[in-house]
């Protein structure tokens, strides 16, 4: 099945998706500035990555309840004025891969993932996903799948740097393998729209970033691996996907879900920084809860409402304003943080202040 076409597949499930269901708190991570120019070699042992710290076990992307991934993988950031480097190391008995022209579909194989949406507003994101051998592909989304989101493939990281490193044989089941290691250099002008003025994050931003594993279950053949097949169904078993930061459900393309990068200005293992909540987070979490609410009566009964008990809502903020029409709505609620400046979202999902 091609990218689009899983697309249209998340978006006709995910009109079944809840945020009754479970939704597990977003991780966060504290990526410090680097001051010495890093190597892309993949090997991740240069004394500024030996100073990041690593993150937390990548989890189920359902969340810590379900069955714990069977491989460890962890990552680590940093940053400069130029780039946002990404160090990961997955631990593989069997490192496999076999795609090698660039815009593959990579996650039909074992890869890892990197989502990022730098202005938090669930639009115009981008997904970054590369093999074992290095191969990438890259690529924007318009808005989440769900809300009718397209793929935009023809997108590129221009001037992306990395570098993968093999602790193993790829693709020879005749002895086991360690972990594979990769290192990425991402520029801040190639994730935005603005072009080369775009500029690095200030310290003490936070952007929306996720990653995640995909990860098949393979068996030795004559050329190398392949995938096991369900004998219930006659079809390869699901993949596996592993998270930095759980969803909740079975789908990356919720960029609300995400966890947070917090950016810092101390120089790697100079000082520790302290990560600091957003109380804003506050107001985005029950915005989107009307935003599900509404989508919905949507679909049950073909119009929107202004009324939170007609929404079955039990909404902590203390204003919320409406406006709604047959087809659209739009929902604000006032910042907690910056003084007369209002958060708004939108029946596409778009959320933003201004």
């Amino acid at each position: 099945m091609n990218k689009i076409l899983t697309g249209m597949l998340v978006l006709v499930l995910s009109l079944q998706e809840s945020y009754s269901q479970p939704v597990p708190k977003p991780r966060h991570y504290l990526a410090y500035f680097v001051t010495n120019a890093l190597t892309m070699d993949g090997k991740l042992t240069e004394p500024s990555w030996e100073q990041a710290s690593w993150s937390e076990p990548f989890l189920d992307i359902q969340g810590p309840d379900f069955p714990k991934p069977q491989q460890l993988t962890r990552m680590k950031m940093l940053w400069d004025k130029e780039f946002l480097y990404i160090g990961v190391r997955l631990e593989e008995t069997h490192i496999w891969a076999t795609y090698t022209e660039r815009e593959s579909v990579i996650f039909h194989e074992n890869d890892i993932e990197v989502f990022l949406d730098p202005d938090g507003d669930t639009h115009h994101y981008y997904e970054l996903e590369i093999n074992a051998l290095g191969t990438v592909w890259d690529l924007m989304l318009t808005r989440p799948y769900r809300d009718g989101g397209k793929p935009i493939n023809g997108w590129n990281i221009n001037d992306f740097r990395h570098a993968v490193h093999l602790e193993g044989t790829p693709n020879d089941p005749s002895d086991e393998d360690d972990y594979w290691s990769i290192e990425m250099a991402i520029p801040w002008k190639s994730l935005s729209q603005s072009g080369p003025n775009y500029r690095a994050p200030k310290s003490g931003s936070q952007w929306k970033i996720n990653f995640s594993r995909v990860q098949w279950q393979i068996e030795a053949d004559e050329s190398g691996y392949k995938k096991k097949i369900n004998p219930k169904t006659g079809k390869p078993f699901r993949e596996d996907n592993w998270v930095w930061s759980p969803m909740g459900l079975v789908n990356m393309h919720l960029p609300d879900r995400w966890g947070l990068v917090q950016f810092s200005d101390f120089p790697v293992g100079t000082g520790t920084d302290t990560f600091v909540p957003n109380e804003d987070e506050k107001v985005k979490r029950a915005l989107r809860e009307i935003y599900e609410a509404q989508r919905k009566l949507y679909a049950a009964q073909g119009h929107y409402s202004t009324d939170q008990v007609g929404l079955q809502l039990n909404n902590e903020l203390e204003e919320i304003f409406f406006e709604v029409s047959n087809t659209r709505f739009k929902i604000s609620s006032p910042s907690l943080v910056t003084q007369d400046q209002q958060w708004y979202i939108t029946e596409d999902g778009r959320i933003w202040k201004e």
